[in-house]
């Protein structure tokens, strides 16, 4: 990865960021080799690594480990393993889903290494469905032209992955435990912790600072700090992500001086199902139904019965994600509907049970029976395509911060991630830069010291505005009048001086990541991939190239930067 120089402001009025969020003084302290923030596949595949090496590592958890998205994934792995796959086609529909913004180089490291990602996780206890021959079976997702999806439990694959990686960790801190020389120095685990800051100085990253649920501060100081903290979706009123997904890591590395790149490109599933109003739940935000039920034949029709994506790409109900939730965004504003429909009724009993029977126990909880009628769906918040700016082995524009998984753009996901790269790469990600720390990386890129330091945090009561505006401004379809609104909401919420809380942390994030999101969505004016805008209907190709942001002295400073290969 070429390290960015100077980031000229773009121009544009927009709200001021903290440069640090302002807590009490720590009431404890701790030092350790590295720290891993996050605990899915990404933070449990570095974690596993590094114990293994025998290096001192202190993972933070705002739940427990293998909580996250990833466990919510009902997806697969996507991996060229079967004979009539190659490493070029699954190159190819990668690079296609990505819509000219992936970096070449990277995806072809990410499918190269898929196959020994997936017999790793074979070794780490790692249970995969097989075919009638007991082989692993490979099913079909959106934008694959061939079978490539690793799944387990039919539908259940994100929650088998962090089964074992979190068994894997707890095996080696148990093993650690029979030694009581070496288990305290060694592994430390802080459970529902969230992480305020990273300690900086004019070298770089050395540490974090962190609060508990009680409000209790603490400092632990490290020579890296891993970054695996996942997504962004609960800046939006609808999502597949969990509670914790709030945006920690990329405010967090904003405020360290980190470069951040291409975040106009939010995904949305396609298929999410609409809650019958009487079934309704306090925070049930957003059901998945996985893409590869529209693998296996479901489509996607309207309240007539008609065909949502016949004649508008020719993958149809399989085209990439960002094609089927702009033509459901399309059809829905044009009829007026609230929701569309997934009809799976054709496949039969047998299908739903042994293939899906995770979504058809949600489905049916919910009061939809997929057996026999169509699943009411509508597009939600799924994935955030770009990130910290990162190579594929987690190296930052920051010295000792590190980026893996969905926090962090590496050029593989480009403008609209394929379905089922997102654990494939957090797993590669995870592994390499855990082998790259066990090994004693030497420094890279450089500290960003001319930046905003000043510090404040957002009143937790201000959450819910904020995540209305984002929803609006933000959503599937984008335009310069929405956007402005967006942003003119978002600063005119009001601030106070030091957080308490951790719930005035996630706020003070999701404030954050609100207007990262529409700078960088009011910057692109052109619709690509997931990013689309209603006054630009089309790509330009004076905009291949990639967004990057920064937090400079002055404020939030937006570039452009040409694609590396």
């Amino acid at each position: 990865m070429t390290m960015v120089g100077p980031i000229v402001a773009g121009g544009v009025d927009l709200p001021v960021l903290p440069g640090r969020i302002p807590t009490a003084t720590a009431a404890w302290t701790d030092e350790t080799d590295v720290i891993v923030i996050g605990t899915g596949a990404a933070g449990l595949s570095t974690a596993v690594r590094l114990l293994d090496a025998g290096r001192r590592v202190s993972v933070i958890t705002k739940a427990e480990p293998g909580d996250g998205s990833t466990a919510w994934a009902q997806g697969g792995l996507a991996a060229v393993l079967g004979s009539d796959d190659t490493i070029d086609s699954h190159l190819d529909d990668t690079l296609v889903a990505g819509a000219g913004l992936c970096e070449a180089d990277a995806v072809r490291e990410l499918v190269i290494s898929a196959p020994g990602a997936i017999r790793r996780m074979i070794e780490l206890g790692a249970h995969f469905d097989l075919d009638r021959d007991e082989r692993i079976a490979l099913g079909l997702e959106g934008g694959h032209h061939a079978r490539r999806i690793v799944h387990a439990g039919g539908d259940a694959s994100g929650a088998e992955v962090a089964r074992a990686l979190a068994a894997a960790f707890a095996d080696r801190a148990l093993s650690l435990s029979r030694s009581a020389s070496t288990s305290s120095a060694i592994m430390r685990l802080h459970e529902h912790t969230t992480v305020v800051d990273l300690l900086t100085d004019d070298h770089g990253v050395h540490g974090v600072r962190v609060i508990d649920s009680d409000g209790l501060i603490g400092e632990i100081t490290a020579t890296a700090v891993v970054l695996a903290s996942g997504g962004i979706g609960q800046a939006w009123d609808t999502t597949t992500n969990p509670a914790t997904a709030t945006g920690d890591g990329l405010a967090l590395a904003l405020r360290a001086g980190a470069v951040l790149r291409d975040l106009e490109f939010t995904q949305f599933h396609p298929t999410v199902l609409v809650v019958p109003e009487e079934y309704r739940r306090p925070g049930d935000r957003g059901v998945l139904v996985s893409e590869a039920v529209r693998g296996e034949g479901a489509v996607l029709v309207d309240r007539h019965g008609e065909l949502i994506m016949k004649g508008r790409h020719p993958l149809a109900d399989l085209a990439p994600r960002d094609v089927v939730s702009a033509t459901m965004h399309a059809h829905l504003m044009a009829s007026g509907d609230d929701h569309l429909f997934l009809d799976g009724t054709h496949l039969g009993e047998h299908v739903w049970r042994e293939h899906f029977p995770s979504i058809l126990m949600l489905c049916q909880a919910r009061g939809v029976d997929p057996i026999h009628e169509p699943i009411p769906v509508r597009p939600a918040e799924h994935y955030s395509c770009g990130g910290v700016l990162a190579t594929l082995d987690g190296r930052t524009t920051v010295p000792g911060l590190y980026a893996v998984g969905e926090v962090a753009s590496t050029g593989v996901q480009g403008a609209n991630r394929l379905a089922s790269n997102s654990l494939t790469e957090a797993l590669i990600a995870g592994d390499r830069v855990g082998q790259l720390l066990a090994a004693g990386d030497p420094e890279q890129g450089r500290p960003n010291t001319a930046r905003n330091r000043t510090g404040f945090a957002t009143p937790a009561a201000h959450r819910e505005s904020i995540v209305r505006a984002v929803s609006t401004g933000a959503g599937v379809l984008r335009d310069e009048t929405g956007l402005d609104v967006l942003l003119k909401s978002l600063d005119q919420i009001s601030t106070q001086q030091q957080a308490t809380t951790v719930a005035e942390v996630e706020a003070t994030n999701l404030h954050t990541v609100g207007v990262l999101v529409a700078a960088a969505a009011q910057q692109r004016t052109e619709s690509r991939g997931c990013h689309r805008r209603a006054d630009f209907t089309a790509p330009d190709v004076g905009w291949q190239r990639h967004t990057l942001l920064r937090l400079g002295v002055d404020g939030l400073e937006i570039s452009q930067q040409a694609k590396e290969s």
